[in-house]
């Protein structure tokens, strides 16, 4: 779900993997990764992408989480199990 945030995000903004991930310290191979869910980056990774996508880590996490709590058969949760189904 984090990675599917994170190229609507880009794709909004309407930016390549190259421009996103310059200004993310990362090489556009791995931001694609990391969209396609193959990679799970650490927290400061995320961090980095939300302040290159313009956003902050607090914004984007509360969107993964209302995209997930729109998910059909995901119950409202909170705490690590939330945090952790988000990355």
């Amino acid at each position: 779900m984090l990675g599917q945030r994170l190229r609507t995000l880009r794709l909004d903004q309407r930016e390549t993997l190259a421009e996103t991930a310059g200004r993310a310290g990362i090489s556009p191979q791995y931001l694609s990764e990391i969209e396609r869910g193959r990679k799970e980056p650490s927290s400061e990774m995320i961090a980095a992408l939300a302040g290159a996508l313009g956003t902050t880590l607090t914004v984007l996490t509360e969107q993964v989480s209302g995209d997930l709590r729109r998910l059909p058969g995901i119950r409202p949760s909170s705490g690590p199990v939330m945090l952790s189904l988000a990355a």
